[in-house]
């Protein structure tokens, strides 16, 4: 299946778990995860429509997305992997929206080179929901404070909460407990849901998925390097 094949399926899948809890696909936004993938794997996707995009690091970002972008401006660029503050100026510079504020000097630097380049950049704080040890994110019992710092101490105006459930565990609680924290926090947007579980975060109120395999397929041992 070719990953025009693969948008178009996703899309449809969108709409039918949109439609089965009675929510718009409108409200859903397909981040197509196009890490790894080089640049001609990337473009007849663009063609085909689709316009927001998530990649994993800042440099691979760097290396292929300028001359995309340069031929389709409309296109939306989001950080989904992990920043360290060195990379805050390169990252603000390249990126529309970043999905893993998880830490004060990551607020701090976002902050200072926004206000440097004059952009505004959507934020997404990202919730270590099943506190594990090896994996980002603030844990759920902090995430109220860490929200406040970012926006009374560092002027943040943060967007939504971002997730990665833990792979052995049922979605849905991760989703809901991430839907409680934005809600009492008065955050709309909410990046949970990939390619395996996407259905059961529309159904707990995602504004945004994060969908890579099955639109592009599989990444290749060669593509993981």
């Amino acid at each position: 299946m070719s990953s025009v094949e693969g948008l178009h399926e996703v899309r449809s899948a969108i709409a039918t778990a949109c439609r089965d809890c009675g929510r718009a696909p409108g409200e859903v936004t397909l981040v197509a995860v196009s890490k790894t993938f080089p640049a001609d794997d990337i473009a007849p996707v663009i063609e085909a429509g689709q316009r927001v995009f998530g990649e994993n690091r800042v440099q691979e970002s760097r290396d292929k997305w300028p001359a995309l972008r340069a031929a389709h401006p409309e296109v939306e660029l989001h950080l989904i992997g992990p920043l360290q503050s060195n990379k805050a100026r390169e990252a603000v510079a390249l990126f529309d929206a970043i999905h893993t504020v998880d830490r004060p000097r990551i607020a701090a630097a976002l902050a200072e080179e926004m206000a440097r380049a004059g952009r505004t950049l959507q934020l997404f704080v990202q919730v270590n929901t099943g506190a594990e040890p090896q994996k980002a994110g603030v844990l759920p019992e902090a995430a109220d404070a860490f929200i406040a710092e970012c926006r009374d101490r560092y002027g943040l105006a943060v967007a939504g909460l971002m997730c990665i459930p833990p792979a052995a565990d049922v979605p849905d609680p991760h989703f809901a407990l991430l839907a409680k924290i934005a809600a009492r926090n008065d955050l709309k947007g909410l990046s949970m849901g990939m390619s395996a579980d996407f259905a059961a975060a529309i159904r707990q109120g995602a504004t945004h998925i994060r969908v890579g395999s099955a639109i592009f397929g599989h990444r290749s041992k060669t593509k993981e390097a």
